[in-house]
């Protein structure tokens, strides 16, 4: 499979003056976010714990944990501020989560196509997909046993994060969230998924990605075009690569 959707015009995802708080009554966590990322650009999202960014991750994939009470969210130039999770999902946003869930009694195989079937409005064939898959682990370095083996169930944390990437190949979004998937990560296994994430963007080019993430070993391999800085709930400064590095010198302190 390979991506041959149309090529966007205009920003690929947008938010507006986005302001979000908890539906548990604990009060307002993102406090005016503006952010537009362009077909093919990636974007890290950095900042200390505590200032939004695994927020900012659940409510562009519609958590019902956050209220949006203010700005919009547009992606591929539609408003999708009030849009189902699953709306969003087909639509080809892409979520790659800090802590993968296990789903006991279901494969990865059958996982991803029921999830492609969905995402594709058509009832895809476990023989359709198994070619693509097993070329998608071949390249992503994950052993073709895992087909059979049930989501993320005794999966090591690398391998959580892997069978991630192999979701997001599989799947063709148009933005992938990246949320924190660098964490628990040796730097061995997190140079193989870095390697995968790119590996991806081979073959969509016009994929848009969201990294983020506490730290710059991860940028080192993805190589942002732009790096944001996260602190209250607002994007406080931008800039290119150079602004990881110098925060990852300096810390947040001076921006808190």
């Amino acid at each position: 499979m390979s991506g041959d959707a149309p090529v966007p015009t205009g920003p690929l995802f947008e938010l507006d003056d986005l302001h979000v708080e908890a539906v548990d009554g604990s009060g307002e966590i993102l406090r005016g976010v503006d952010l537009v990322v362009q077909p093919g650009e990636v974007h890290a999202l950095m900042g200390p714990n505590g200032s939004g960014k695994s927020t900012l991750a659940s409510v562009l994939l519609g958590s019902p944990d956050y209220r949006v009470t203010a700005g919009r969210m547009r992606f591929k130039g539609e408003d999708i501020t009030d849009w189902a999770p699953d709306v969003r999902g087909k639509a080809g946003l892409f979520l790659a989560f800090q802590y993968p869930q296990a789903i006991p009694g279901v494969s990865v195989l059958n996982f991803l196509r029921q999830a492609l079937s969905a995402r594709k409005g058509v009832d895809l064939s476990v023989l359709e997909l198994r070619i693509s898959i097993l070329d998608w682990m071949k390249r992503l370095e994950i052993d073709p046993s895992f087909a059979e083996r049930h989501l993320n169930e005794g999966f090591s944390g690398g391998e959580k994060k892997r069978n991630e990437v192999l979701q997001m190949a599989i799947l063709e979004p148009d933005l992938a969230i990246l949320d924190e998937t660098d964490s628990g990560l040796d730097i061995d296994a997190l140079k193989v998924v870095a390697q995968g994430v790119s590996e991806v963007r081979k073959d969509r080019p016009q994929l848009g990605i969201v990294a983020i993430t506490h730290y710059q070993r991860l940028l080192d391999h993805l190589h942002p075009d732009v790096v944001h800085l996260l602190v209250d709930g607002r994007i406080v400064k931008s800039g290119d690569a150079q602004l990881a590095k110098e925060l990852e010198a300096s810390g947040y302190e001076a921006w808190q």
